[in-house]
């Protein structure tokens, strides 16, 4: 019996029939959410281990990533900064810096105890969320922290009241809480939730809790909230949508989960590398976003990644406009001073 379907013709008539052609997929159109990627407190932070290394020279140590983006902690360390766990691992005297997330109480008595120059990082929104837990605790509040456990946001806000604070992540855990006094209770956030997610959650505590409190203006902070907004619009126009953002930023997770709530496709890549074609089948629009911790110049890639492949028409999708920008550490605009006089 013959061995295969081709038995019975020469190596010449097999060569000469027709091939199929692989077929590249490629969408018409790209659609690019704006607002995107950098914040203003990641670009501050960013920044922030920039000026140090010209100022100080390498190495400075940075603990924990500075932003959550693979790309921009690799960057940074080869200029020179050195990435750690702990003020712990830092030698004695030298330069740490804090990362955006913020950090507890006991880390800045721990780099103090080691004679470390501390530059904090930490953003500004973040901040806003550490004082709000300090002045109710300090009124006598139960404190009721809406974030995910394990983020390095959440433990730093939580360090600085560990005794008043409880931790929910969804509006199941609403219902299981107990607090000491149901008249005295406080709520606050982690600044990179889902907008409507934890709305839910904040409706439902005022449900089993009416004289609870929380602070005058939302936590979640403005980058978050307009990015969220963009990519709802984003996910209504596109067929698939890509996120680019590490898998340890909580922002960009977000943005693929409201993508997908929204009727679209979506993945988070690091960058071009990771789209996988089958993703690509059928998809006439693409969206493209990026978290609040990934460069632009990521974007810049994966717009040519599909040029490359033939996509031509490449558009914006201005949802709202941002102009939001943080001073540099106050350590740091000291330092620059000096060095210009």
């Amino acid at each position: 019996m013959p061995a295969c379907g081709h038995a019975g013709l020469t190596g010449e008539q097999l060569a000469a029939r027709p091939r199929l052609r692989a077929v590249t997929p490629r969408p018409e159109t790209l659609l690019l959410a704006a607002p995107r990627g950098y914040c203003a407190g990641v670009d501050r932070a960013v920044q922030t281990v920039e000026r140090a290394l010209e100022l100080y020279g390498a190495p400075v140590y940075v603990r924990k990533e500075i932003v959550h983006n693979k790309h921009v902690v690799e960057q940074l360390r080869d200029r020179g900064a050195v990435f750690v766990e702990s003020e712990a691992d830092v030698p004695e005297g030298a330069t740490v810096v804090f990362s955006a997330h913020g950090v507890a109480p006991s880390v800045h008595a721990g780099a103090a105890e080691r004679g470390l120059q501390t530059i904090d990082a930490t953003c500004p929104l973040v901040t806003k969320v550490h004082v709000e837990a300090k002045k109710f605790a300090s009124e006598g509040y139960t404190i009721i922290l809406v974030g995910h456990a394990g983020h390095e946001e959440v433990e730093g806000t939580m360090g600085e009241a560990p005794e008043h604070i409880v931790l929910i992540e969804d509006v199941a855990g609403v219902d299981q809480l107990e607090v000491r006094d149901p008249e005295k209770v406080a709520y606050i956030s982690q600044t990179t939730l889902s907008v409507d997610e934890t709305r839910a959650i904040i409706n439902r505590l005022r449900e089993r809790f009416p004289a609870i409190t929380g602070p005058r203006t939302d936590d979640i902070c403005y980058a978050t909230t307009n990015r969220q907004a963009a990519v709802k619009q984003l996910a209504r126009e596109s067929d698939l949508v890509l996120v680019i953002g590490s898998r340890n930023s909580s922002n960009s997770n977000r943005l693929v989960e409201v993508a997908r709530e929204h009727g679209a496709d979506s993945y988070l890549i690091d960058n071009e590398g990771q789209v996988r074609e089958e993703w690509l089948e059928g998809k006439r629009v693409v969206g493209i976003t990026s978290g609040a911790s990934a460069p632009e110049e990521l974007v810049q890639r994966l717009v040519e990644f599909f040029r490359l492949r033939g996509t031509t028409d490449v558009r914006e999708l201005e949802v709202i406009q941002e102009d939001v920008r943080f001073m540099l550490p106050k350590v740091i605009r000291q330092a620059l001073a000096a060095g210009a006089a």
